[in-house]
Protein backbone atom coordinates (compact mmCIF):
# COMPACT_ATOMS: atom_id res chain seq x y z
CA UNK A 1 0.00 0.00 0.00
CA UNK A 2 1.69 3.36 -0.84
CA UNK A 3 2.22 5.47 1.66
CA UNK A 4 0.17 8.75 1.82
CA UNK A 5 1.45 12.53 2.90
CA UNK A 6 0.11 14.03 5.93
CA UNK A 7 1.20 17.11 5.74
CA UNK A 8 2.24 19.30 2.03
CA UNK A 9 4.44 22.49 2.48
CA UNK A 10 7.63 24.25 2.24
CA UNK A 11 10.75 23.42 4.03
CA UNK A 12 12.82 27.09 5.19
CA UNK A 13 16.34 27.68 5.31
CA UNK A 14 16.49 31.06 5.62
CA UNK A 15 15.37 31.99 1.61
CA UNK A 16 15.65 28.81 0.18
CA UNK A 17 12.22 27.45 0.00
CA UNK A 18 12.11 23.68 -0.92
CA UNK A 19 8.33 22.05 -1.72
CA UNK A 20 8.19 18.72 0.69
CA UNK A 21 6.10 16.31 2.21
CA UNK A 22 5.77 14.38 5.50
CA UNK A 23 5.26 10.81 5.56
CA UNK A 24 4.89 8.48 8.78
CA UNK A 25 8.05 6.25 9.23
CA UNK A 26 6.06 3.58 11.17
CA UNK A 27 3.25 1.08 10.31
CA UNK A 28 0.38 1.52 12.49
CA UNK A 29 -1.20 -1.56 11.51
CA UNK A 30 2.08 -3.78 12.01
CA UNK A 31 0.71 -5.46 15.15
CA UNK A 32 -2.15 -7.28 16.16
CA UNK A 33 -5.88 -5.48 17.05
CA UNK A 34 -8.68 -6.83 18.44
CA UNK A 35 -12.40 -5.39 18.11
CA UNK A 36 -14.49 -6.52 20.99
CA UNK A 37 -17.49 -8.64 20.01
CA UNK A 38 -20.73 -9.54 22.47
CA UNK A 39 -20.29 -13.30 22.76
CA UNK A 40 -24.05 -13.95 23.18
CA UNK A 41 -24.87 -12.02 19.57
CA UNK A 42 -22.02 -12.05 18.32
CA UNK A 43 -22.23 -7.65 17.53
CA UNK A 44 -19.73 -5.52 17.87
CA UNK A 45 -19.43 -3.88 20.99
CA UNK A 46 -20.16 0.02 21.10
CA UNK A 47 -19.05 3.20 22.87
CA UNK A 48 -21.74 5.81 23.86
CA UNK A 49 -20.93 8.48 26.41
CA UNK A 50 -23.21 8.83 28.94
CA UNK A 51 -24.32 10.68 31.83
CA UNK A 52 -25.06 9.42 35.73
CA UNK A 53 -28.59 10.08 36.21
CA UNK A 54 -29.03 11.29 32.56
CA UNK A 55 -28.58 8.54 30.07
CA UNK A 56 -26.87 9.20 26.69
CA UNK A 57 -25.90 12.30 25.38
CA UNK A 58 -25.28 13.97 22.07
CA UNK A 59 -21.63 15.28 20.63
CA UNK A 60 -23.66 18.77 20.53
CA UNK A 61 -23.74 18.62 24.25
CA UNK A 62 -20.66 17.82 25.39
CA UNK A 63 -18.01 20.64 26.58
CA UNK A 64 -14.66 20.72 27.79
CA UNK A 65 -13.73 21.06 31.17
CA UNK A 66 -10.56 22.04 32.90
CA UNK A 67 -9.61 20.89 36.22
CA UNK A 68 -8.85 23.87 38.36
CA UNK A 69 -9.69 22.12 41.93
CA UNK A 70 -11.14 19.19 43.54
CA UNK A 71 -14.10 17.86 41.38
CA UNK A 72 -14.23 21.88 40.32
CA UNK A 73 -14.11 22.02 36.49
CA UNK A 74 -13.88 25.53 34.11
CA UNK A 75 -16.27 24.95 31.41
CA UNK A 76 -15.35 25.95 27.84
CA UNK A 77 -17.37 25.45 24.46
CA UNK A 78 -15.99 23.91 21.39
CA UNK A 79 -16.35 27.05 19.27
CA UNK A 80 -13.99 29.47 22.10
CA UNK A 81 -11.03 26.75 21.56
CA UNK A 82 -11.60 26.58 17.98
CA UNK A 83 -11.04 30.30 17.36
CA UNK A 84 -7.71 30.06 19.29
CA UNK A 85 -6.61 27.23 17.25
CA UNK A 86 -3.72 27.98 15.30
CA UNK A 87 -4.30 28.15 11.59
CA UNK A 88 -2.86 25.77 9.31
CA UNK A 89 0.91 26.69 8.05
CA UNK A 90 2.36 25.27 5.11
CA UNK A 91 6.18 26.53 6.30
CA UNK A 92 8.52 24.47 8.42
CA UNK A 93 11.39 26.55 8.89
CA UNK A 94 14.48 25.67 10.36
CA UNK A 95 15.77 28.10 12.84
CA UNK A 96 18.15 26.42 14.52
CA UNK A 97 20.88 24.14 14.35
CA UNK A 98 22.62 21.60 17.06
CA UNK A 99 24.74 19.39 18.01
CA UNK A 100 23.25 15.40 16.40
CA UNK A 101 24.22 14.51 20.14
CA UNK A 102 22.94 17.22 21.89
CA UNK A 103 19.35 16.29 22.17
CA UNK A 104 18.30 13.74 24.72
CA UNK A 105 16.86 10.52 23.82
CA UNK A 106 14.05 11.51 26.16
CA UNK A 107 12.85 14.73 23.75
CA UNK A 108 11.99 12.10 20.92
CA UNK A 109 8.96 11.76 20.02
CA UNK A 110 7.72 10.06 16.27
CA UNK A 111 9.92 9.87 13.24
CA UNK A 112 8.68 10.76 9.95
CA UNK A 113 10.19 10.85 6.53
CA UNK A 114 10.57 14.17 5.01
CA UNK A 115 10.66 14.36 0.90
CA UNK A 116 10.95 16.34 -2.08
CA UNK A 117 7.37 16.67 -3.71
CA UNK A 118 9.02 16.74 -7.53
CA UNK A 119 12.07 16.93 -9.31
CA UNK A 120 12.68 20.23 -9.05
CA UNK A 121 12.86 20.37 -5.49
CA UNK A 122 15.98 17.46 -5.38
CA UNK A 123 18.78 19.77 -5.96
CA UNK A 124 18.34 21.74 -2.99
CA UNK A 125 16.89 18.97 -1.09
CA UNK A 126 20.21 17.29 -1.14
CA UNK A 127 22.08 20.75 -0.41
CA UNK A 128 20.55 20.98 3.12
CA UNK A 129 21.04 16.70 3.34
CA UNK A 130 24.44 16.62 2.38
CA UNK A 131 25.19 20.42 4.58
CA UNK A 132 23.44 18.76 7.74
CA UNK A 133 25.26 15.04 7.16
CA UNK A 134 28.91 17.18 6.68
CA UNK A 135 28.44 19.12 9.57
CA UNK A 136 27.00 16.58 11.71
CA UNK A 137 24.35 18.99 12.93
CA UNK A 138 20.73 18.95 13.45
CA UNK A 139 17.79 21.29 12.26
CA UNK A 140 15.24 22.84 14.23
CA UNK A 141 11.75 24.11 13.88
CA UNK A 142 7.93 24.44 14.27
CA UNK A 143 5.62 22.40 12.04
CA UNK A 144 1.70 23.30 12.10
CA UNK A 145 -0.34 20.04 11.58
CA UNK A 146 -3.91 19.31 12.31
CA UNK A 147 -4.22 22.83 14.48
CA UNK A 148 -1.45 21.68 16.30
CA UNK A 149 2.25 23.42 16.86
CA UNK A 150 5.10 20.56 16.84
CA UNK A 151 8.66 21.50 18.00
CA UNK A 152 10.71 18.92 15.16
CA UNK A 153 14.28 18.00 14.44
CA UNK A 154 15.60 16.99 10.88
CA UNK A 155 18.58 15.05 10.38
CA UNK A 156 20.09 12.94 7.28
CA UNK A 157 18.56 9.57 7.12
CA UNK A 158 20.07 7.49 4.09
CA UNK A 159 19.33 9.37 0.38
CA UNK A 160 16.59 11.40 2.70
CA UNK A 161 15.98 13.71 5.47
CA UNK A 162 14.12 12.10 8.91
CA UNK A 163 11.71 14.95 10.68
CA UNK A 164 11.34 13.72 14.49
CA UNK A 165 8.72 16.12 16.53
CA UNK A 166 9.96 16.61 19.60
CA UNK A 167 8.47 16.69 23.20
CA UNK A 168 8.40 20.31 24.51
CA UNK A 169 10.15 21.05 27.85
CA UNK A 170 7.46 21.10 30.27
CA UNK A 171 6.24 17.58 28.44
CA UNK A 172 9.76 16.02 30.27
CA UNK A 173 9.73 15.37 33.80
CA UNK A 174 12.82 16.54 36.16
CA UNK A 175 14.91 13.19 36.28
CA UNK A 176 17.33 14.18 39.59
CA UNK A 177 13.47 14.21 41.25
CA UNK A 178 12.51 10.91 39.74
CA UNK A 179 16.34 9.67 40.90
CA UNK A 180 16.86 11.36 43.79
CA UNK A 181 16.53 8.31 46.26
CA UNK A 182 19.23 6.67 44.53
CA UNK A 183 22.55 7.01 46.56
CA UNK A 184 25.05 8.44 44.80
CA UNK A 185 27.69 6.20 45.74
CA UNK A 186 30.60 4.69 43.55
CA UNK A 187 30.51 0.73 42.08
CA UNK A 188 31.98 -1.76 43.84
CA UNK A 189 34.89 -1.79 41.14
CA UNK A 190 35.01 -5.71 40.96
CA UNK A 191 31.29 -6.00 40.24
CA UNK A 192 31.54 -2.84 37.69
CA UNK A 193 34.80 -5.01 35.60
CA UNK A 194 32.39 -8.06 35.11
CA UNK A 195 29.54 -6.07 34.47
CA UNK A 196 32.13 -3.88 31.96
CA UNK A 197 33.27 -7.55 30.28
CA UNK A 198 29.71 -9.10 30.05
CA UNK A 199 28.81 -5.13 28.06
CA UNK A 200 31.88 -5.88 25.75
CA UNK A 201 30.94 -9.42 25.19
CA UNK A 202 27.58 -8.44 23.99
CA UNK A 203 28.48 -5.41 22.02
CA UNK A 204 27.59 -5.51 18.46
CA UNK A 205 26.29 -3.32 15.24
CA UNK A 206 22.39 -2.51 15.87
CA UNK A 207 20.22 -5.31 13.79
CA UNK A 208 16.50 -4.34 14.38
CA UNK A 209 15.09 -7.34 12.36
CA UNK A 210 17.56 -9.59 15.05
CA UNK A 211 14.41 -8.91 17.33
CA UNK A 212 11.02 -10.24 17.60
CA UNK A 213 7.84 -9.54 18.86
CA UNK A 214 7.27 -13.13 20.74
CA UNK A 215 3.94 -12.18 22.01
CA UNK A 216 2.71 -10.92 18.27
CA UNK A 217 4.06 -14.08 16.88
CA UNK A 218 2.27 -16.31 19.26
CA UNK A 219 -1.37 -14.44 18.73
CA UNK A 220 -0.92 -14.75 15.23
CA UNK A 221 -0.19 -18.86 15.65
CA UNK A 222 -3.09 -19.21 17.80
CA UNK A 223 -5.11 -17.27 15.47
CA UNK A 224 -3.95 -19.44 12.52
CA UNK A 225 -4.81 -22.40 14.53
CA UNK A 226 -8.36 -21.26 15.52
CA UNK A 227 -8.86 -20.01 11.75
CA UNK A 228 -7.87 -23.71 10.41
CA UNK A 229 -10.48 -25.07 13.57
CA UNK A 230 -13.87 -25.37 11.90
CA UNK A 231 -15.32 -25.34 16.10
CA UNK A 232 -14.12 -21.83 16.59
CA UNK A 233 -17.00 -19.17 17.16
CA UNK A 234 -17.62 -16.82 14.39
CA UNK A 235 -19.31 -13.57 14.03
CA UNK A 236 -20.67 -11.70 10.86
CA UNK A 237 -20.12 -7.89 11.17
CA UNK A 238 -21.98 -6.21 8.79
CA UNK A 239 -22.37 -2.17 8.35
CA UNK A 240 -23.30 -0.36 11.87
CA UNK A 241 -25.01 2.60 11.39
CA UNK A 242 -2.50 20.95 -5.05
CA UNK A 243 1.45 20.61 -4.43
CA UNK A 244 3.48 23.80 -3.89
CA UNK A 245 5.82 24.18 -6.91
CA UNK A 246 9.79 24.66 -6.86
CA UNK A 247 9.18 28.61 -6.32
CA UNK A 248 12.80 30.32 -5.73
CA UNK A 249 14.40 27.30 -5.49
CA UNK A 250 15.66 27.48 -8.89
CA UNK A 251 18.48 29.59 -8.51
CA UNK A 252 19.52 27.80 -5.31
CA UNK A 253 23.54 29.33 -4.98
CA UNK A 254 22.27 32.39 -5.36
CA UNK A 255 19.28 31.67 -2.44
CA UNK A 256 21.99 30.45 -0.45
CA UNK A 257 24.54 33.07 -1.19
CA UNK A 258 21.48 35.71 -0.17
CA UNK A 259 20.78 34.23 2.83
CA UNK A 260 24.36 34.01 4.29
CA UNK A 261 24.29 37.78 3.93
CA UNK A 262 21.11 38.53 5.76
CA UNK A 263 21.46 36.03 8.31
CA UNK A 264 23.54 37.48 10.88
CA UNK A 265 25.79 34.97 13.20
CA UNK A 266 24.87 34.65 16.90
CA UNK A 267 27.13 36.85 19.45
CA UNK A 268 29.49 35.09 21.96
CA UNK A 269 27.10 35.95 24.38
CA UNK A 270 24.19 34.16 23.25
CA UNK A 271 22.62 37.09 21.65
CA UNK A 272 21.25 36.38 18.02
CA UNK A 273 18.26 34.32 17.07
CA UNK A 274 16.35 32.95 19.34
CA UNK A 275 15.51 28.96 19.74
CA UNK A 276 12.01 28.14 18.81
CA UNK A 277 9.40 29.21 20.82
CA UNK A 278 7.68 26.98 23.29
CA UNK A 279 4.10 25.82 22.38
CA UNK A 280 0.83 27.83 21.88
CA UNK A 281 -1.91 26.17 24.72
CA UNK A 282 -5.18 25.64 22.62
CA UNK A 283 -7.22 24.11 25.34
Amino acid sequence: MASRAIWKGQLRLSLVAIPVEVHSAVQGGARIHFRQIHAASKKPIRYSKTVAGVGEVKQAEIMSGYEVGEDEYLLLEPAEIDAIRLETKKTFELVQFVEAGEISPLYYDKPYYLLPTDELAEDAYRVVRDALRQSRKVGLGQLTMRGKEYLCAVRPCGDGLLMETLRYADEVRDAEAMFRDIQDEKADDELLAVATQLIDRKTGPFKPEAFKDHFDQALRDLIEAKRKNRATPRAQVGQEGDKPKGGNVVDLMEALRQSLKTEAKPAASGKGRSAPKGRRKAS
